[in-house]
């Protein structure tokens, strides 16, 4: 991933210095199982552990003239330990053994950075929709008012979404922190199975149950669908924000630095640029997926076309979510919401949109759905087109008079009622605390 959406602690989880570090762990991790079944001699694993160690350009040198990283990678650790100590490594084993295994600790390396950017996204949403619980806003579908509800409801709403994809992310995170130990096409031919138990306790992971040579793709598909899923939510909040922004809305705001500009030309502009980019990255994940889902397929019991792919789409699938859930907390943190233009923008169909009110009232009081509907629709086109105030055109209609008195027509012009049920509403969201 380049550098402009690199976060440094992320980044260095997917380097390769980190990579070949994690290789050196599984690798003394079964070197120790060995030596605890006896069959490896102690003074060895001393040696080993003492003096294993490597320089990247010298895997690198070594893997110009071996076209292989891994025996690269072993031939360069030999040199460290010497030979007669160095022959217990990698003993019985496959490079998928090491690649794959290493690869569990790096996802599950980097999952604990992404879980807690959740955890700071929630607490985010969850200060916006203790604060905003109240605040009236129009509500939209297919981009026209609808009815009026709650800033806060919108914020409550994304929250959920977000507590369910953290419960997603723990899940899948959890199915690809998975290694194996098991030799070459997964039969432990050559390698006793005790030793990958004690190994993968040691590194804290969970053994392929049945494993080939691999550890099987669908676990690594399925924590870049959620990714992609986390990617997906973000670009719905960003995208919702960029709504609210527009000229013609100002609503909603988001954050712009005192010293930044937002045009090279106009020096009016503010643009949503941070919204858009998130909008712009999310699509990437899209990709991402396609490419995990035809990496399950794999010849026989292992070829390595899914190496050269996984190679870009799981570090970068990570660093991207990493940057792109610091980058919508910050939004969130630093929001401008403008109350008096949402209120503003409430009026501007001069109460229109109270007309479902009047209707259920209307068929309450006896009158059929479809009449009821023609008459209230008769009015809404005549109070439009002349910009009157809708309220007015109801209580000058005779034949709604003869349903609905005055005060029962006021009465339903009120906003109170979009806001009865917030508080139902939150308890089912935050259900361990009243007060968010």
């Amino acid at each position: 991933m380049i550098n402009r959406y690199s976060n440094v602690h992320m980044a260095k989880i997917w380097g390769d210095d980190y990579r070949f570090k994690k290789w050196l762990q599984v690798e003394l991790a079964v070197c120790e199982a060995q030596t605890e079944l006896g069959n490896i001699p102690e003074e060895a694993l001393k040696e080993i552990t003492k003096k294993s160690s490597f320089k990247l350009t010298d895997i690198r040198k070594a893997e110009d003239k071996t076209k292989h990283e891994m025996i690269a990678f072993l031939n360069v650790l030999q040199k460290s330990i010497g030979e007669d100590s160095s022959r217990w490594i990698h003993y019985g084993l496959t490079s998928s053994d090491i690649m794959d295994t290493a690869l569990a600790i790096q996802i599950k390396d980097a999952s604990t950075i992404v879980e807690k950017d959740i955890n700071s996204i929630l607490s985010a949403l969850r200060s916006l929709a203790n604060k905003h619980r109240y605040t009236p806003i129009i509500g939209r579908t297919h981009g026209v008012h609808a009815e009026p509800t709650t800033l806060g409801l919108k914020f409550a709403a994304w929250f959920d979404e977000m507590q369910r994809n953290k419960q997603r992310f723990l899940d899948a995170t959890k199915q690809a922190q998975v290694g194996t130990i098991s030799g070459a096409v997964g039969n432990f031919a050559n390698i006793d199975p005790k030793v990958e138990e004690i190994a993968l306790t040691k590194l804290e992971l969970i053994p392929e149950p049945a494993p080939t040579q691999v550890v099987h793709r669908d676990r690594h598909a399925q924590l870049i669908m959620v990714l992609a899923m986390i990617a997906s939510s973000l670009q719905k909040f960003a995208l919702e924000i960029r709504h609210l922004e527009r000229t013609e809305v100002g609503e909603l705001e988001e954050p712009f630095a005192a010293t930044q500009q937002g045009s090279s030309a106009m020096p009016h502009k503010r643009n949503p640029i941070q919204c858009e980019q998130i909008c712009g990255l999310a699509r990437l994940f899209h990709g991402y997926v396609v490419s995990a889902l035809e990496n399950i397929s794999l010849w026989h019991e292992r070829d390595i076309s899914h190496s050269s792919v996984e190679r870009v789409i799981i570090p970068d699938a990570f660093i991207l979510m990493n940057y792109m859930l610091h980058k919508m907390t910050k939004i969130f943190s630093g929001i401008v919401i403008h109350t008096e233009k949402m209120s503003e923008n409430i009026e501007m169909t001069k109460g229109l949109i109270f007309s479902q009110r009047l209707l259920l009232r209307l068929i309450k009081a006896g009158v059929p759905r479809q009449k009821a509907h023609i008459m209230i629709q008769g009015k809404i086109m005549s109070s439009w087109k002349k910009g009157d105030d809708f309220l007015k055109q109801v209580v000058k209609d005779g034949e709604i008079r003869r349903y609905l008195s005055l005060n029962e027509i006021r009465s339903l012009f009120d906003l109170d009622v979009y806001i009865r049920y917030v508080d139902y509403i939150y308890k089912r969201v935050f259900p361990k605390k009243k007060n968010i």
